[in-house]
């Protein structure tokens, strides 16, 4: 299909939109906007949920969305990565490798899809989970209720989604080997 209107690239392209949006009210750094930043976060993670499950149940599965998809989840979760390291909450180094593994697989899974299919592994669903929850609570405001403890939960999250995201990546890239 290559309708461009459709409710799930409608929900994408929402995402896409909200990455800016994120960004700069995250990088306010006040209560109120940490609280915006963390809901405008959820809303676009939960477009992200969305959008593929509504493009399959309707048969509205584009060449955009397949496209479109990654980029806005990469552009979302990269975008919170970067500004946690200029927070000085997350280790650039960290963040550097985690944008070279999520981009780089990205850039090789449009590369081969019309060749091959590559599903998300397991692995690969359970770091995104993780990455989603840790953001939040990464993001979480430190001046409001215990907003420092859960900011460290949110960070430690973060560290075991890194693990995954680096064991993730090297499975993926057997596979990129095998194709």
């Amino acid at each position: 299909m290559n309708r461009l209107w459709t409710l799930s690239n409608g929900l994408t392209m929402l995402r896409a939109a909200l990455v800016p949006v994120f960004c700069w009210t995250a990088l306010q750094q006040t209560m109120w906007f940490g609280f915006v930043a963390m809901a405008v976060f959820i809303v676009a993670s939960i477009t992200d949920a969305w959008d593929g499950r509504l493009a399959r149940q309707r048969n509205e599965v584009t060449d955009f969305g397949k496209l479109a998809d990654p980029i806005a989840d990469k552009a979302l979760t990269g975008a919170a990565f970067v500004i946690l390291s200029l927070q000085g909450h997350f280790p650039w180094w960290a963040t550097v490798l985690l944008l070279i593994r999520e981009w780089g697989i990205t850039i090789w899974r449009l590369r081969v899809r019309n060749r091959v299919v590559h599903a998300a592994n397991t692995g690969g669903k359970l770091k995104t989970t993780l990455q989603l929850i840790g953001i939040v609570l990464a993001f979480w405001p430190q001046a409001a209720w215990f907003g420092s403890l859960i900011q460290d939960a949110g960070l430690a999250v973060l560290w075991v989604a890194f693990v995954l995201t680096m064991w993730s990546g090297a499975v993926y890239a057997r596979e990129l080997r095998a194709a």
